[in-house]
């Protein structure tokens, strides 16, 4: 099996590199950010408090998640509905910060992704997936770029979906994810030693899949 693990902060391009990465090499690519965001809008929809670990972990047998789509096009299903748009919400990322740090819902996760990494050849992003889903992958990238610049994508990316936020507030969010995600006690986001750093402040995202490449074999 190839197993390709990508990991790092909110806004690095992790999702738009690994998608490349998956068609280059005609794999599956595998978005575990978009299981914790479909997590926290089950939560949201049903008044569930993301605050209180107990009632979170009450509610997971509660939720199905599924796929549609081919291996390079998989929309995301909560019960059977199609809500790939919907946690892309800018309210969304932040809640799925908060509920990624509730141990019972990374384990019903983690072992998803790791059932699936099992069956197929995949390219994985997120933020514990060097280090605990996959630790014995094969290919293992952090990648990674300034608050600002992360911000700054954030709120090109937002515009164009008609949702006009302030910067400033943007990079706040960005800034304060970062902190949630390298300070919680389950799985924080760190760079494991055998992975390799990338920095895409400065790079295209063709000069990243390229460098990416070079050492896939």
């Amino acid at each position: 099996m190839i197993n390709i693990a990508i990991d790092g902060p909110s806004g690095a391009g992790k999702s738009t590199i690994s998608k490349l990465l998956a068609k280059k090499l005609n794999i599956t690519y595998l978005d575990t950010g978009a299981m914790y965001r479909t997590v926290a809008l089950y939560c949201i929809r049903n008044n569930v408090s993301i605050s209180d670990p107990i009632a979170v972990e009450s509610i997971l047998d509660n939720i199905n998640i599924s796929y549609t789509g081919s291996a390079l096009d998989k929309h995301i299903c909560l019960n059977g509905e199609d809500v790939s748009l919907a946690i892309r919400e800018h309210q969304i990322s932040k809640a799925a910060s908060d509920v990624s740090k509730i141990k019972a819902v990374r384990v019903f996760l983690v072992n998803m992704q790791r059932k699936i990494a099992s069956e197929s050849d995949v390219v994985l992003d997120g933020r514990d997936i060097t280090s605990v889903v996959l630790p014995n992958a094969k290919y293992k990238f952090f990648l990674t770029a300034s608050p600002e610049i992360r911000a700054q994508r954030r709120y090109e990316e937002l515009k164009q979906k008609g949702q006009e936020l302030p910067y400033e507030q943007i990079l706040k969010d960005v800034i304060d994810r970062d902190y949630n995600d390298s300070t919680r006690k389950e799985s924080p986001l760190i760079q494991t030693e055998d992975s390799i750093l990338v920095d895409s402040s400065d790079k295209s995202i063709d000069e990243v899949v390229d460098f990416m490449m070079s050492y896939i074999k």
